[in-house]
């Protein structure tokens, strides 16, 4: 298949302990199938089919590619299960081999800021990545906690904000609207 290449591809991160991280990440991912491009995200430490990312990609988007490298639980921080790493290491291995291929144009990482400061995958592994991927491949890097040296790696740093939230509340993640 023939399609559109970017001329020069940036590193952007999403971090921050606001809302909306994964959903900005989707949004460029709209935007860039909308000009014809190829997109492929893996989401660290997520393995629940539920995400209406998933339902929608599969239903609407055959341009866009979602795998999920994770299990349907949450990951303790303090005493990962070797599952967890042993996903997120496979995920990681996926993610290089995709970007290092050069078939996608936008490529996103979801949470992998996060599988780093767990310890479940190196920061120097994330760091290759960026200084070895395709020209015209742009990366996208979710998730809190965004390791400095990933910031500063970065072309395009955005930090969530949170200042109110309905969890605050007692309202749990909606449908829909959280995943």
């Amino acid at each position: 298949m023939n399609h559109r290449r970017l001329e020069k591809g940036f590193v952007h991160v999403y971090t921050g302990n606001g809302k909306g991280k994964t959903t900005a990440a989707l949004g460029l991912a709209l935007r860039a199938i909308g000009h014809g491009y190829r997109v492929f995200m893996l989401q660290f430490m997520k393995g629940s089919k539920e995400y209406g990312e998933i339902k929608a990609a599969e239903k609407y988007l055959p341009e866009l590619t979602i795998v999920q490298s994770g299990l349907e639980t949450f990951v303790d921080k303090e005493n990962p299960s070797p599952e967890d790493i042993a996903l997120a290491r496979q995920g990681l291995d996926m993610a290089r081999k995709v970007i290092m291929e050069g078939n996608y144009d936008l490529v996103i990482l979801d949470e992998i800021n996060v599988a780093v400061d767990f310890d479940l995958i190196p920061l120097d592994a994330v760091l290759d990545l960026i200084r070895n991927k395709p020209t015209h491949v742009e990366l996208i890097l979710t998730g809190r906690y965004a390791h400095p040296k990933i910031i500063k790696a970065a072309d395009v740093v955005t930090e969530m904000h949170l200042i109110n939230h309905p969890y605050y509340d007692g309202i749990e993640a909606r449908k829909g609207i959280e995943y």
